[in-house]
């Protein structure tokens, strides 16, 4: 591991230069990028066909979303093998290599062959679902029948599931191409994603920090723009710590809207799926491919007929006007540290305000005394990874949890995770899990009663207090349990920067939260769209620029 002056020197010089000798990818290659004289990135590098991009008409890669790369397909200005061979290389370029990111564990090795086949289908037929032909870096704890499934570690390398998750399906079936799976904390156990088989992934923002966890990988990823969307798992703040840090969308769905089928779990109560991407109707699009019933996760039951016929039609630029924001006080610090992130989210209410929102200030007792005792996760991991691995079938390298854990293969602060899960010996009849259950509902009962008696469409507050933590140190002072805690939905979303040092010179991001009544997913991502339009607060991080000239 790099120290933390290296690594701002890193930042410092910047990455150019490295583009002419991208190649390694982890598992597979991606090849290389071919520069100028002066180590800059051609036109060629980006496309991998010569002159495409003036030919194309100039279809520009950064931040592009679902809709720009949907019109350039129909303008004839971009193919999804050229898109695919743009991600590729930027791939190439920053993860192993220039900032050295490590966001990805594997590229699919069939990605530009599946582009091929999509712009065959576009030819025959247009665009074959709502997301043809856009690229999507899957968090590696999703299953996926064509990738190994490896949760980051190294004894689950050559992991291989019999079928997709129950998501991933969906999403192929709706015209999505999986390019990769991206590193994350081992088994999503903690908060700065670092693992056994992927290493830490750096902040592309400041390389001396963690990019948020345990989707680290995929909001590393996706803030870099090697891919369009992205997803995570959030058993306590997995999806939004690492939104926060990298100055994108996460959401938390409202418990059973989205199937966990599929997905390597923490938890049997807490785990949930959802979306990261660089703008809200992104995040939009790609819940409207996520959510549905599925038999074999049960709790989805509780969704149907909860969902909007798209979830792009609730956005409006002016939905803060008249809407009423709760903002829970004992939510933020009072320190010195906590300046930075407060400063950015007075910021959001006052911009809040300049919208016509009404914002209503109030404190929440309840959430302080229940918060640290509403967890129940260690209490049932062993029932939900056993049933995870025998899905895996006969044939898979790791069968049970006693087995992964006696392999003793994860990075120490994982293994010593694993370790405590294992030695819960009464799980889900020990009475402390029984008592944490009910402080579930006590806290969701709070949360409700507040919503009701202050008449809150919902409650704002920055999902972490403070900035995200330096590589080494873990993260400190997450406020993921008002959504984990309750199961009510929440949507993270750049709330804006820290001040510039010379190691972040874009400042780190601070990522400000919305959260919700059960299925008020359509209000936040509204809310969280105005938000967007009114401030254009996302920025890409300099440590990796365009490839183009």
């Amino acid at each position: 591991m790099r120290s933390v002056s290296e690594l701002s020197s890193l930042n410092r010089r910047g990455f150019m230069g490295a583009v002419g000798a991208a190649g390694a990818l982890g598992i597979v290659s991606a090849g290389s990028a071919p520069a100028d004289a002066a180590g800059r990135a051609t036109p060629q590098a980006a496309t991998g066909a010569p002159g495409s991009l003036s030919r194309k008409g100039g279809f520009e890669l950064m931040e592009a979303t679902v809709a720009d790369i949907h019109d350039a397909f129909r303008r004839g200005r971009l193919t999804c093998r050229e898109l695919v061979r743009q991600y590729l290389d930027r791939i190439a370029a920053y993860d192993k290599r220039g900032p050295a990111l490590k966001a990805i564990i594997s590229v699919n090795p069939r990605a530009l062959e599946v582009a091929d086949e999509l712009d065959r289908r576009f030819r025959r037929s247009g665009l074959t679902g709502p997301l043809h032909g856009i690229p999507i870096i899957l968090k590696d704890n999703f299953d996926t029948s064509d990738l190994p499934t490896t949760g980051g570690n190294t004894a689950m390398r050559d992991s291989l599931p019999p079928a997709d998750a129950f998501t991933v399906r969906k999403m192929r079936e709706a015209g999505a191409l999986i390019l990769a799976k991206a590193n994350l904390q081992e088994f999503a156990r903690g908060g700065n994603s670092v693992s056994s088989l992927g290493g830490q992934v750096l902040n592309p923002y400041d390389l001396t920090r963690t990019p948020g966890g345990s989707s680290g990988g995929t909001a590393a990823a996706i803030a870099s723009n090697f891919a369009v969307l992205g997803t995570g798992s959030d058993t306590g703040q997995s999806i939004r710590s690492p939104a926060s840090a990298g100055c994108l969308v996460g959401m938390r769905p409202t418990r059973g809207l989205i199937s966990r089928r599929g997905v390597i779990p923490n938890s049997i109560t807490q785990d949930e799926i959802g979306p990261i991407t660089r703008t809200v109707e992104d995040a939009a699009r790609l819940l409207d491919v996520m959510v549905g019933f599925d038999p074999d996760d049960p709790i989805t039951a509780f969704g149907l007929g909860r969902t909007p016929r798209s979830y792009l039609d609730a956005l409006r630029a002016d939905a803060l006007r008249g809407a009423r924001i709760g903002v829970m006080n004992n939510l933020f610090g009072t320190e010195e540290r906590h300046q930075e992130v407060n400063r950015v989210m007075e910021d959001v209410i006052s911009t809040m305000r300049a919208q016509d929102a009404t914002v209503i200030r109030f404190d929440l007792p309840a959430y302080d005394a229940l918060q640290s005792v509403v967890a129940n996760s260690d209490w049932e991991a062993h029932t939900a990874m056993d049933a995870y691995f025998a899905s895996l079938g006969p044939d898979a390298p790791v069968r049970t949890f006693d087995q992964l854990v006696a392999s003793r293969t994860a990075v120490p602060e994982v293994q010593k995770t694993l370790e405590t899960e294992l030695a819960v010996k009464d799980g889900l009849n020990d009475p402390q899990y029984k008592d944490r259950t009910l402080n579930r509902d006590k806290l969701r009962l709070a949360v409700s009663a507040k919503l009701a008696e202050l008449d809150l469409d919902a409650i704002l507050y920055p999902l972490q207090k403070v900035l995200v933590s330096p590589v080494g140190v873990p993260q400190p002072e997450r406020n993921g349990a008002l959504s984990h805690g309750t199961g009510f939905p929440a949507v993270c979303f750049p709330g804006g920067f820290s001040t510039p040092t010379e190691a972040a010179p874009l400042g780190v991001p601070v990522g400000a939260e919305l959260l919700g009544r059960d299925y008020s997913e359509p209000l936040l991502l509204s809310l969280s769209y105005a938000y967007e339009k009114a401030t254009k607060t996302r920025k890409p991080p300099r440590s990796t620029p365009s490839l183009t000239r």
